[in-house]
């Protein structure tokens, strides 16, 4: 069993930037051998992949909405995993979510919401225009 906390969400105007963090946690979680990710859901819509991370950085995937604006990381020693974002628009308002999925081959990692096993409670990002 993994569990997951995210911090660091928020609200700030357009332009700026704002770091999410997740804690991951439990027996089995090791960073090596899992995906983690951040998916987001905005009113309405679908929740939808943000970025992901696979064995500790050896593979990364972002949505095309945010590359280059966003960028995701892990922290081993501390089973952390962050989203880093920059140039935030009104667009990017949404509820945050972290999630982690055991991923034994490389290459082989989840990138749709019903692939993941484990997930965080999730955390409000609001953009102002």
């Amino acid at each position: 069993q993994v569990q997951l906390a995210e911090s660091g969400g928020g609200m700030v105007q357009a332009g700026h930037s704002l770091t999410l963090s997740c804690a991951a946690s439990g027996p089995t979680f090791s960073f090596r051998r899992y995906t983690c990710a951040w998916f987001r859901q905005a009113p309405g819509k679908e929740r939808e992949l943000v970025a992901a991370i696979t064995w500790a950085g050896r593979d990364t995937k972002y949505a095309e909405s945010v590359k280059g604006r966003f960028t995701i990381s892990g922290d081993n020693t501390k089973n952390l995993f962050i989203l880093q974002m920059n140039s935030l628009t009104p667009e990017d308002t949404a509820v945050y979510y972290c999630a982690a999925d055991y991923t034994p081959f490389i290459g082989d990692g989840p990138s749709a919401a019903n692939e993941f096993d484990y997930w965080g409670q999730g955390t409000q990002v609001t953009v102002l225009a």
